[in-house]
């Protein structure tokens, strides 16, 4: 087989491998609200996850899968040896956070990776000045939103059933739950996979494979939406617990709260191409609910240590991509 073949097949490998670490390590981020509630048991959750993880192309436009193509690097920077610098500083660094139980973000890892991977190629000059200060910017809007729409929805349906049996209105909640861990689970499905495809369907592009012309095949639509599905089952669960109890306990009306606001930002974060962290949105909503009943009932320590993670993930994955980037020219070439 073609040497240059066999590269092209690993690094697709590689990038499938993030995209299922991607899953693996963002479970929490569809079902620990739900966990936490009680509404479902672990193992349900997942599939349930898994399921609207996978079917999330369906709903969405390709949006994202282009940022990640074009916004971030020049597509004239974009090398073998660049995405393998990309995908393996945001594998590490996914690793190392997963291994202790951090819900830092996968979305700002792999976006830090081929940063340090294009500069290390190219300098400053392979940087979009233009996409990476939307994605940015999203670190700090997508946590703020989602606690503004958690603590909105809190509010509302606390009035709406403020003289409802508690028991008539947990039952209530317990129900739409479904729904709300679906929708939240479909925007995770549809921004996190869609940063692979445009990985893969750049790294084509880079080899003359798309004729011409950039655009993600289907192939790699469903590709990506199966190995971040295949992710979420094997779960993440020591995140789980961080998310769905050491932030703040839940009811079953605060989850669908948090998984509401969660699932209406992520909705309009792809709609718009902007790729979001998913483990970032679900925080701020959670952090929302806690504080709607009050500030004490968030365990703000813990919140402070994942606001930590936020800040150090794309420099940490870039420092990791560009090492890798020099490690690649090794046997890439």
């Amino acid at each position: 087989m073609d040497h240059a073949l066999l590269i092209l097949i690993f690094l697709i490998g590689v990038a499938l491998l993030f995209d299922f670490l991607n899953g693996l390590h963002d479970a929490a981020n569809s079902i620990a609200t739900i966990v936490a509630t009680r509404v479902l048991p672990p193992i349900y959750a997942v599939g349930w996850a898994a399921f609207f993880n996978f079917i999330a192309f369906l709903f969405f436009g390709l949006h994202v899968a282009d940022t990640i193509g074009r916004g971030i690097i020049s597509p004239d920077v974009i090398s073998d040896q660049v995405i393998f610098g990309a995908l393996m500083g945001a594998i590490s660094w996914n690793v190392i956070t997963w291994m202790f139980g951090i819900p830092s973000s996968s979305s700002h890892a792999l976006i830090g990776g081929l940063l340090g991977a294009g500069i290390a190629k190219a300098g400053g000059g392979a940087v979009v000045v233009s996409g990476v200060l939307k994605t940015v910017g999203a670190i700090f809007m997508s946590p703020a939103i989602g606690f503004l729409l958690a603590l909105l929805l809190v509010l509302i349906v606390s009035w709406l059933f403020a003289k409802a049996n508690p028991n008539f209105a947990d039952r209530i909640f317990r129900g739409l739950q479904f729904v709300s861990a679906s929708a939240y689970s479909l925007g995770h499905g549809g921004n996190d996979a869609q940063k692979t495809m445009g990985i893969i369907a750049i790294l084509l592009y880079s080899r003359g494979m798309l004729g011409g012309e950039f655009h993600v095949p289907f192939w790699v639509v469903i590709t990506c939406q199966a190995a971040i599905a295949l992710g979420t089952l094997f779960g993440g669960w020591k995140i789980v617990h961080t998310m769905g109890s050491r932030i703040t306990r839940l009811s079953p009306q605060q989850g669908f709260c948090a998984e509401t606001g969660g699932a209406i930002t992520l909705f309009a974060a792809t709609s718009m191409g902007i790729p979001v962290s998913t483990t970032h949105t679900i925080t701020g909503a959670i952090i929302g609910v806690g504080a709607a009943k009050r500030v004490s009932a968030v365990r703000w320590s813990v919140a402070r240590s994942i606001v930590t993670a936020w800040f150090i993930t794309m420099p940490a994955a870039a420092a990791i991509g560009a090492l890798f980037y020099a490690l690649g020219g090794l046997f890439l070439t």
